[in-house]
């Protein structure tokens, strides 16, 4: 008789929904971005970017349902909720100072967004996050 050994080293790494929701947040701001350059030089880029706008904004709210999903039924840390509702804070702020055109607060400020959701998508996918995130695994000894 054979038997099959399993690892978790063989097993494929599987995305959590909070990963996806903070890998989509990070693409759209990013294609905001771009987008901007658009707004500059062609004659559709005010409307890709205004779209792109409501998406991102979008994308922002499901970050805060996926950390409220990952932290409620899951059993993950309540931060992600804090760090998803500071999202959407300045996702608020970014469409305020867009629609009164103030340049000079709106392109820093996207800036600051792109980088901080890199950030928080490198925080999720580094390894062991996952234990780490639950309420038996913070601070605990495993000895």
């Amino acid at each position: 008789m054979a038997t099959q050994a399993t690892t978790n080293a063989a097993a494929p790494h599987r995305c959590s929904f909070l990963q996806i929701a903070t890998a989509l947040q990070t693409l759209t701001i990013f294609i905001q971005a771009v987008s901007a350059g658009l707004l500059f030089t062609t004659a559709y880029g005010e409307v890709l970017h205004d779209v792109g706008a409501r998406v991102t904004y979008g994308a922002s709210m499901l970050y805060v349902l996926a950390a409220v999903l990952a932290w409620k039924p899951g059993g993950g840390s309540p931060r992600q909720i804090w760090y998803a509702t500071g999202f959407l804070a300045l996702a608020s702020a970014q469409v305020a100072v867009g629609i009164a055109h103030i340049s000079s607060v709106h392109v820093p400020l996207g800036v600051l967004m792109f980088g901080l959701s890199v950030l928080a998508l490198a925080r999720q996918a580094r390894p062991g996050h996952q234990a780490r995130s639950g309420p038996r695994g913070q601070g605990r000894s495993t000895r």
